[in-house]
């Protein structure tokens, strides 16, 4: 298994972002916002994007901040849900505390549970079906 994080699993255009701001499930943790978007998933495997404003810091504290994401991510990239995800870090998250065990603890069980709200056929992951398939469900 390759784990490596190809431009495919990247968001990388403007429009890509709005569509998770906008017709996405924003979902907190202490330290970071994410919003999932499960129709705008073209390929089978996820795709990530990462929005860290000026508010977090200076250029190193922000790239610190983005390349710990990016290792969780790439580690973990085989429970990746098939939907779109925009990390935003909170403005009280500082990059000089932040270590991967860290984003382990707090994105971990989410991404978990948004992987279990994706039907098996759309997510792209390998779990034994249990009771009915209930879906995504509808946006509230």
């Amino acid at each position: 298994m390759s784990l490596t994080w190809p431009r495919t699993r990247r968001l990388t255009r403007r429009s890509e972002y709005t569509a998770c701001y906008n017709g996405g499930v924003r979902h907190h943790t202490r330290y970071f916002v994410l919003f999932v978007h499960a129709g705008a998933a073209s390929t089978a495997a996820g795709r990530l994007g990462l929005a860290v404003s000026k508010k977090c810091g200076n250029a190193v504290a922000r790239n610190r901040i983005k390349r710990v994401l990016r290792d969780f991510f790439r580690l973990r990239q085989h429970e990746m849900p098939a939907m779109d995800i925009v990390v935003t870090p909170k403005r009280h998250l500082r990059a000089d505390k932040l270590s991967l065990a860290l984003v382990e603890r707090e994105l971990a069980p989410l991404l978990a549970r948004i992987g279990r709200s994706v039907p098996e056929e759309d997510s792209g992951l390998s779990r034994p079906r249990t009771g009915s398939s209930s879906g995504c469900g509808g946006d509230a």
